[in-house]
């Protein structure tokens, strides 16, 4: 029996090896600029921290006083409902044309209104955004390492150790970023349910008591995503460039150690 040899073509193979050089130059540009410098949230979240601390910074849990509104709100009139004016969209309070489906009270057993927090929306939309940067860098980096990894074999697999640790730490990190952008959604669905309860049983003060100590508590949870998140970088830095021989060529020296 004759046995054929399959291998690539040359086309394919030099497709292969310019995607590993994207690659490997765009995850390189993260670990050296986008990670430890100013670009990378770094030092600029360091200084939005350090910000937080004045008495005028949106993130100050004095904020919450003035910024929570735990007015019930009558419901749209029978006019506004049914009437000629009901083909015209609703309006936010700056003017903005507010999405159709938002405080639609037609079948609402209780229709009355109770108004977001307009200033953690703020605050939730910044913490957002510093997440999906996050998770996209360790996205590039942990496909740059991935493809790093030599052949599997006996002997020699210390630097494949440090890759796989690597991997586990950019790993974690993206599972961080996932939780703390999962925030904004905890906080809506618990405000509603003591939005729902304000509005039911509005002659009971611990509820207006409740939605002010729940917003206040988000200024603060707030703050403290940012100081995570820049905990997260700085870890990241420093394992990256402590062991960036080993991650670049971990077949290179088996005499250094992970740190």
């Amino acid at each position: 029996m004759i046995l054929t040899t399959m291998s690539m073509s040359k086309e394919v193979a030099k497709s292969i090896e310019d995607f590993r050089a994207k690659v490997a130059e765009a995850a390189e540009g993260i670990v050296f600029r986008v990670f430890p410098n100013k670009a990378s949230c770094l030092l600029e979240l360091t200084s939005l921290i350090e910000s937080t601390n004045a008495d005028d910074s949106p993130y100050q849990m004095s904020q919450a006083a003035a910024s929570t509104d735990a007015t019930i709100y009558p419901p749209p009139s029978s006019t506004e409902k049914n009437g000629p004016s009901s083909n015209k969209r609703r309006r936010n309070e700056d003017g903005s044309a507010a999405p159709a489906h938002l405080n639609e009270t037609v079948n609402a057993r209780y229709p009355e209104l109770v108004h977001t927090n307009k200033l953690i929306l703020k605050l939730h939309e910044t913490v957002k955004l510093e997440c999906a940067q996050l998770s996209d860098s360790c996205d590039k980096v942990k496909l740059w390492v991935n493809l790093t990894m030599p052949k599997i074999e006996d002997g020699d697999n210390f630097g494949v150790q440090i890759q796989e640790e690597v991997l586990s730490e950019l790993l974690r990190s993206q599972e961080s970023a996932y939780n703390i952008r999962d925030a904004a959604r905890q906080h809506h669905l618990a405000r509603a349910k003591i939005c729902s309860k304000l509005i039911k049983y509005p002659h009971l003060e611990d509820y207006t008591l409740g939605l002010k100590e729940h917003d206040e508590k988000q200024f603060f949870f707030t703050r403290q995503n940012l100081i995570d998140i820049r905990n997260v970088y700085a870890v990241l830095t420093d394992i990256l460039h402590k062991n960036i021989a080993k991650i670049r060529a971990p077949k290179g020296n088996n005499g250094v150690g992970l740190y």
